[in-house]
């Protein structure tokens, strides 16, 4: 994709990748995650020369998308609401977690399905459904990009132990739902906890042990029920 405009910005103490994904020739992009620093992330975008028109979401953890959870309260969709308002994607399945953990109002946001597509400028986006992190996780597919979240690390995969986590969804989303990838698709996760920023599929497959678990017994006896 020529017109293509993508950022991978690493943000935040929990070492978050956020990204920038938009169309060159309208201007226009969507942030994926907007977490940590609001003002930081709009200066990226203005120094570009880019125009904001939404935010994706991967999932309702404070440290993908602001507000509070679980004692702790991080930056994020509130203020650039307030400072920048757009319409703010999320799964279907996790809107009601996004506007609990935010206080956003349900007129602020864009629930989807897996399988969705918007589009920013000519660019398209494709939401897939991956839950087991939480029951709304979504990655977005972008040309030969997977921009994964926390549902998968080029050297691991997102918790099941945490409110909404899911094991026996997560196997499935790692065993069906995202097996059916190119080895050419390039994996941009949602934190850098792997030996680089990126890595294609095939790598991926080779070197990440979650997806080399040869049964959903050896995947219990791993991850718990």
């Amino acid at each position: 994709m020529d017109s293509l405009y993508f950022r991978q910005i690493k943000i935040g103490p929990m070492e978050n990748f956020m990204y920038l994904v938009g169309c060159r020739e309208s201007r226009e992009c969507m942030v994926i995650d907007p977490a940590w620093s609001v003002e930081g992330i709009l200066d990226c975008i203005d120094e570009d020369d880019m125009t904001l028109t939404g935010a994706l979401i991967t999932h309702y953890h404070p440290d993908h998308c602001g507000g509070s959870m679980m004692g702790f309260t991080v930056e994020g969709l509130p203020q650039l609401m307030t400072s920048r308002p757009v319409p703010v994607h999320v799964n279907s399945h996790e809107g009601d977690g996004l506007l609990k953990v935010t206080g956003l109002s349900e007129s602020d946001i864009v629930r989807h399905d897996s399988g969705d597509r918007v589009m920013v400028g000519n660019i398209p986006i494709t939401l897939l459904h991956t839950p087991g992190h939480t029951p709304g996780s979504q990655c977005f597919q972008c040309g030969d990009a997977l921009l994964s979240g926390d549902t998968l690390f080029t050297q691991g995969c997102g918790r099941v132990d945490l409110p909404g986590g899911d094991s026996e969804e997560m196997y499935r989303t790692l065993t069906q739902r995202l097996a059916k990838l190119p080895d050419t698709t390039i994996l941009y996760p949602g934190h850098d906890y792997g030996h680089s920023p990126s890595a294609a599929m095939s790598t991926v497959r080779e070197t990440n042990h979650y997806l080399r678990i040869r049964s959903f017994d050896d995947w219990r006896r791993l991850m718990g029920p």
